[in-house]
C-alpha cells in the first residue's frame, strides 16, 4: 500500500509538470525550478520583449538592483534607520521590512562617480546579441481572462539629468524607467514608453520593430527615458525645452537576462515567475525611495530653480507605477494613444517619479 501511494504521488506530480508550459532552464533559477507555485511568464512576454538601444555616449549603464542595495544605506532625514546603519545590510530578501519613508542613500559621494553607479558591468555586449549582466525586471499583470499587461522595467544606479542653458538639473541616485506592452488574447495591441515620470503610448502598428517583430525602444543618454524612435526628443524643465538624445548605440535584449514576476492587482501582491528571480518577490512591495533624498541647499553643488534642482530625490519603484492601470499610460487622465511614431513623443515632465 505504501509503495502504491508513493507511485500515485509521483504520477500526480508528473501530470502537473506536463501541464506546465515549457520554459528553458536557462531562464529559471535553480530555486524557481523546484518551487511548486511558480507560474512562468507567458511565452509572448519574452517573444515580444523590446530591444532597447542605449545611446552610444552613455556613461551610466543598466544596474543590478542587488548590487545597488549593497551600496546604499536606508535613511530618513539623512539619518540611518535602526538595523540598517551600514551598507550591505539591505537585501532583496529584507527590503520590504525597511520603513517605506526611507531613502536608499549612497554610501559614496555621488560627485566621485563611484564604479557601482556607473555600472560598467551592465553595458550590453556587442558579441552576444545585446546581453547585459544587469537583469531587467519583467512584471506581468493579468487584468482579465484575455488581457495581460507586461511591464519591462529598467534600473540604473544613477540618473544624470539634463542641462538647461548650461545648468545641470535632475541628477539623482537610482533610476527606474519602463515600457509596457498590452496583450489581448496573447497578441500585442499597444505599448507605453515612460519618460521622466510621464510618457507616451502608441498603437502596435505604429512601432518600429525588428525583423522578428519585436518593438524597438530608444533610451536617452544619462536620464534613460524611453522613446519610440531615435533622434532628439524634447521635454519641459524650468519652463524651457530640454533635449533628450537617443540613438541606436548599444542594443539591449531584455529577454536574455531578467527577473520575472506576476502582480495580482486584486491583492496588490507579487509572485516569482522565473528568469534570474529568487523565490522572494517581497522586495517589489516596498514603497520607499531607491536613491538619496533631495539634498539641502547647504550641500555643496546643490541649487534649485522653480522647484527643479541639481540633485533631486531618488524615485520610487515598480509598485508605485500604476501597474493596475486601465489606460496604456501611467498617468491615465491625460492619455493619448498615437497611431504614428512621428506623432508627439513626449508629455511635459513632472518633478515626481
Amino acid at each position: 500500500m505504501v509503495v502504491f501511494l508513493k507511485l500515485a504521488g509521483l504520477l500526480a506530480v508528473a501530470a502537473v509538470v506536463d501541464a506546465v508550459p515549457f520554459v528553458p532552464t536557462s531562464k529559471l533559477s535553480a530555486a524557481s525550478l523546484y518551487k511548486k507555485d511558480v507560474t512562468p511568464l507567458p511565452d509572448y512576454a519574452t517573444a515580444y520583449a523590446p530591444i532597447s538601444y542605449l545611446n552610444s555616449g552613455e556613461s551610466w549603464w543598466p544596474s543590478d538592483i542587488a548590487t545597488h542595495l549593497q551600496n546604499v544605506i536606508p535613511e530618513i532625514d539623512f539619518t540611518p534607520i535602526d538595523g540598517f546603519q551600514t551598507a550591505g545590510q539591505t537585501t532583496l530578501a529584507n527590503l520590504n521590512t525597511v520603513d517605506a519613508t526611507a531613502y536608499l542613500t549612497s554610501k559614496d559621494n555621488v560627485d566621485d562617480s563611484p564604479a557601482w553607479q556607473l555600472s560598467n558591468y551592465g553595458k550590453p555586449t556587442t558579441t552576444a546579441g545585446g546581453y547585459s549582466a544587469a537583469p531587467g525586471t519583467i512584471i506581468a499583470v493579468q487584468k482579465n481572462a484575455t488581457w495581460v499587461d507586461v511591464f519591462y522595467f529598467t534600473f540604473f544606479s544613477y540618473n544624470h539629468g539634463g542641462a538647461v542653458l548650461g545648468i545641470q538639473f535632475d541628477n539623482h541616485v537610482g533610476d527606474w524607467e519602463h515600457t509596457m506592452i498590452r496583450f489581448i488574447d496573447g497578441k500585442p495591441t499597444g505599448m507605453y514608453f515612460s519618460q521622466h515620470g510621464s510618457g507616451s503610448a502608441y498603437t502596435w502598428s505604429a512601432l518600429n520593430k525588428t525583423d522578428a517583430g519585436r518593438p524597438r525602444a530608444f533610451i536617452a543618454v544619462g536620464g534613460h527615458a524611453n522613446y519610440v524612435k531615435a533622434g532628439k526628443q524634447e521635454y519641459t524643465v524650468v519652463g524651457k525645452l530640454l533635449t533628450d538624445k537617443t540613438n541606436a548605440g548599444f542594443a539591449w535584449d531584455f529577454a536574455q537576462n531578467y527577473r520575472g514576476y506576476w502582480f495580482d492587482n486584486s491583492t496588490q501582491t507579487f509572485s516569482p515567475a522565473g528568469g534570474a528571480t529568487t523565490d522572494d518577490a517581497s522586495w517589489l512591495s516596498w514603497k520607499g525611495f531607491w536613491g538619496d533624498d533631495k539634498y539641502p541647499l547647504s550641500r555643496r553643488g546643490q541649487y534649485c530653480i522653480v522647484n527643479e534642482c541639481h540633485y533631486a530625490a531618488g524615485p520610487t519603484g515598480p509598485v508605485m507605477k500604476n501597474l493596475g492601470r486601465n489606460a496604456l499610460c501611467q498617468r491615465e487622465a491625460k492619455c493619448s494613444v498615437y497611431t504614428s511614431a512621428d506623432d508627439l513623443t513626449h508629455q511635459s515632465k513632472r518633478t515626481s517619479h
